[in-house]
């Protein structure tokens, strides 16, 4: 695990170390230069060592020179790779790194390897002969990579604020990335919230001639469902309980003690409990909230349940709002983007730190199992008829109507309303939104609501943030849920098996109810948040009204005085519940203080100077 970096073209030699120094956190273990001058190439990495401490450092070289790898990620099914090369013929000069696996099979098939790896991974590879870079990102999307070409150069960075160390980098807000974050709470599909900066999407690679300065990114892997109706119902949580342990057992391996973060659902139970029950030596992590009412989020309960279950050793924290507010700071300088989601996992890593460098979580489960939460408030209604009949479209107007505006955070034309430039020129987010929908792979609804999941909440949000805040503390988290072969498994099993109208996760839940206690799988969902609700108008009123004061408002010139006036008194006043829209404009502007406002750093203001 590690962070990487990588410049082609007119370039100060100082700039590679400065994008470098700005994600020392994601490896403070080593860092590692390769420079050809010839061509105007730098590549750079961070380490985090979990596997092969002594051997894996990069950049990696081929035995004959010609290639050059940068990797961030754990490919978990290297040990099995690595005995096939090695029966083929191959000499390894590490003992088990993951590292000289994939740039072997790189030199070995190309593009070709990546349908053949397990686990998370993004990467740059360069052939000096060819002088072509090949990049490319796994396929849930768990590991980030950011990218920005133009002007005879091309940049890449696992994080956005390492291309903004180079002076090149404009700064300019993207426009349509904005409007789309005020609904989503996270910046959606290629583009970053700049407007020169792209992100390669979950399962794509791309590839760069240094030569002709072209780029193409195409797509290398998709998620398809294709229903196996030949097995029985009833043997379907044994297989999806065998698979997820398989699951465990391989994204476990590590040379370092590992920890859970365990919430007190129902997905990082079930990770705890088949962690345990495998033997491993895990310890377990998890958050509360103090404050009158705030017992209505708290799962601190069933977490500690499961740790008594199994004999874990767990680790508590209560949150008070003011360790939040003190907080926010470090959690905006780690996301580098806007991102208005749920922040309680940066408490989890932030107590992890400096015990643990390897950290199991439950992410993806909700999404690969149908969560059916959001559907629930939509009984009766269209939408929920439609999903009834697998094989009938969803026209884009029920879309907007019985999906978009009740399940996303604000309406497209709540938000031209509020924005100072009307939106002029972006396209309305459900648009997007229909568009990926109506371009899945499945032939029925259910799986094309899933898919849509899959493809944009899990990489976008959850994913990204989990990445971010996780590194910020250099700690690797793994998610056990987005194993190629448990994705695989449950792109078999039919929608109407996998996801229930009766129940939330009914397939997963009775998969590992052996795992759990009782006391959790009678537990209503409660979901792993914050009550900012509550908090917004108590002890962070006066942040709310500094940063989204009428005045600062209209000096930036993104939102207009009627955001304040229809949103934020209102809600001050406790006669609406905004505290999305709300929380989504304080995170913008937090990241805008810190990220443009700021003055550029030594590096970069050197260069222009």
């Amino acid at each position: 695990m590690c962070g990487i970096v990588g410049i082609h073209g007119p370039q100060d030699p100082s700039w590679i170390g400065a994008m470098n120094r700005s994600i020392a956190h994601r490896g403070p273990d080593d860092d590692g230069v390769f420079v050809d001058r010839a061509v105007e190439l730098s590549l750079a990495m961070r380490r985090l060592a979990i596997l092969d401490a002594a051997g894996g450092m990069q950049p990696m070289r081929s035995p004959d020179g010609r290639y050059v790898i940068v990797y961030n990620g754990e490919i978990y099914n290297s040990p099995e790779l690595r005995a096939e090369l090695e029966g083929a013929g191959e000499r390894f000069a590490t003992d088990h790194s993951d590292t000289e696996v994939l740039l072997r099979l790189l030199c070995r098939d190309g593009e070709a390897c990546l349908n053949r790896l397990n686990g998370m991974f993004a990467f740059a590879f360069y052939d000096s002969v060819k002088r072509t870079l090949l990049c490319a990102r796994d396929r849930m999307g768990i590991k980030p990579f950011y990218y920005t070409a133009g002007s005879r150069r091309f940049a890449f960075a696992s994080e956005l604020k390492a291309l903004i160390e180079l002076p090149f980098v404009s700064r300019d807000i993207d426009r349509q990335a904005l409007f789309d974050y005020l609904s989503l709470l996270y910046v959606p599909e290629e583009q970053s919230i700049l407007s020169s900066v792209k992100r390669l999407p979950a399962g794509h690679l791309l590839t760069y001639s240094l030569d002709t300065g072209k780029l193409d990114v195409r797509r290398w892997w998709q998620m398809r469902y294709t229903p196996d109706h030949g097995v029985r119902e009833a043997d379907w949580p044994e297989m999806v309980r065998e698979t997820l342990r398989a699951a465990t057992r391989r994204w476990t391996l590590s040379d370092v003690p590992i920890a859970v973060s365990l919430s007190g659902g129902l997905d990082s139970s079930a990770i705890a409990g088949i962690a345990a029950q495998s033997g491993l030596s895990v310890s377990a992590y998890s958050l509360g909230f103090s404050g009158e009412g705030e017992e209505a989020w708290n799962e601190l309960s069933l977490a500690r349940d499961v740790a008594r279950k199994w004999g874990i050793p767990h680790h508590e924290l209560v949150l008070r709002p003011e360790v939040t507010l003190d907080a926010l700071p470090q959690m905006v300088e780690a996301l580098d983007e806007p991102y208005g989601g749920g922040l309680p996992s940066w408490f989890v890593f932030a107590q992890m730190a400096g015990k643990v460098k390897v950290a199991l979580t439950g992410t993806g489960g909700d999404e690969l199992f149908g969560n059916y939460g959001k559907w629930l408030p939509l009984e009766g209604g269209p939408l929920t008829r439609l999903l009834s009949r697998d094989n009938r479209p969803i026209d884009q107007a029920s879309f907007r109507r019985e999906f978009f505006e009740r399940y996303y955070y604000f309406p497209d034309a709540g938000k031209r309303a509020v924005l100072a430039d009307g939106g002029d020129g972006c396209r309305d987010t459900v648009d997007m939104l229909y568009q990926r929908f109506a371009d899945g792979s499945s032939s029925t609804t259910r799986d094309r609501v899933a898919g849509l999941d899959i493809g944009t909440q899990l990489p976008e949000e959850f994913l990204f943030m989990t990445d971010r805040f996780s590194m910020a503390h250099s700690i690797e988290a793994r998610t056990p849920f987005l194993d190629n072969e448990l994705v695989d498994l449950v792109s078999r099993i039919p929608a109407g098996i996998r996801t229930r109208r009766n129940g939330l996760k009914y397939l997963l839940r009775k998969a590992v109810a052996p795992l759990l206690p009782e006391s959790l799988l009678t537990a209503p969902k409660r979901g792993f948040t914050i009550p900012f609700g509550k908090w917004l108008r108590g002890p962070l009123r006066p942040m709310v009204e500094d940063l989204l004061a009428p005045d600062r408002l209209t000096r930036q010139g993104f939102f207009s005085r009627s955001f304040y006036d229809n949103y934020v008194m209102p809600h001050l006043g406790g006669r609406a519940d905004h505290t999305h829209r709300i929380w989504a404009a304080i995170m913008f502007q937090l990241w805008h203080q810190r990220f443009v406002e700021a003055p550029l750093s030594g590096a970069a203001r050197s260069a222009v100077s």
